[in-house]
């Protein structure tokens, strides 16, 4: 008889998980996929309020979670948070966008959002990656980078640069780690409807603009994003790694 092959799990069951940005939008999203499939989930935030407020839900759900108030930003505290070598999965939804004519740019602003959308991502990485090794196992580190990262956008420059720095950094770090079975990939959305971004969708002019570039009919939405979480997380996804998942409705495709 013969022999079928036998398709990879989703299930996430005793693995651990870290959720940075986890507080509300996308990142709690992402932190439900993961503890829907099994996980106990560590969500992080700088904000305590929401934060707790997310875990308590989580928790009243029947899921395994915990809350953890950090700022993303503040490297003495990001390392000690990933050098037990606990996490799995690691995953990273902390963002910061300023959109304005490159012409107007500050510095000020430019550092803002390149020291969150690239330079903690860099150090999450890398810490994140040296505990794995250093516990002998297996991870899948995981960033919420953006459609931004693949095209440009107007008012967009430095949020691109530091969406594409971010693929870029990907790829390389793929390449040093595969040999210790540590995989990194990006998801990158396009405009998802999350409580952040409600003012750009109550907008007429900027909606019909995300419509018209957006080839499916309608925007994104956070549950949008759960499938590629679980995808990269687990086995499933066990060749992938140094590449990214387009969840944007085929604007890049045009």
């Amino acid at each position: 008889m013969t022999e079928l092959p036998r398709p990879p799990s989703f299930d996430l069951t005793g693995k651990r998980a870290l959720v940075t940005g986890a507080s509300s939008g996308i990142g709690q999203g992402c932190a439900v996929a993961l503890t829907s499939a099994g996980a106990h989930v560590t969500c992080a935030a700088r904000g305590a309020e929401r934060l707790n407020e997310t875990v308590a839900a989580l928790r009243e759900a029947g899921y395994l979670a915990e809350a953890l108030v950090l700022d993303q930003n503040d490297l003495a505290a990001l390392e000690p948070a990933l050098a037990n070598g606990k996490f799995d999965i690691v995953l990273n939804s902390a963002g910061l966008a300023r959109h304005t004519p490159a012409l107007e740019t500050t510095p000020e602003d430019y550092d803002a959002v390149m020291n969150v959308n690239l330079r903690s991502a860099y150090f999450l990485s890398t810490w994140a990656a040296k505990a794995m090794i250093a516990a002998g196992k297996p991870g899948s580190i995981i960033h919420i980078s953006s459609q931004m990262g693949h095209v440009g956008g107007l008012d967009r420059a430095v949020y691109c640069a530091s969406k594409h720095g971010l693929e870029g950094m990907v790829k390389a770090m793929a390449m040093e780690w595969g040999n210790s079975n540590i995989r990194i990939n990006t998801i990158c959305p396009t405009f998802i409807r999350t409580p952040l971004t409600q003012s750009t969708f109550d907008n007429p002019e900027r909606a019909a603009w995300i419509l018209s570039k957006i080839k499916l009919p309608r925007v994104g939405e956070v549950e949008d994003i759960m499938g590629a979480v679980l995808y990269l997380a687990s086995n499933t996804s066990a060749m992938v790694t140094g590449t990214s998942i387009l969840i944007d409705g085929g604007w890049t495709a045009g």
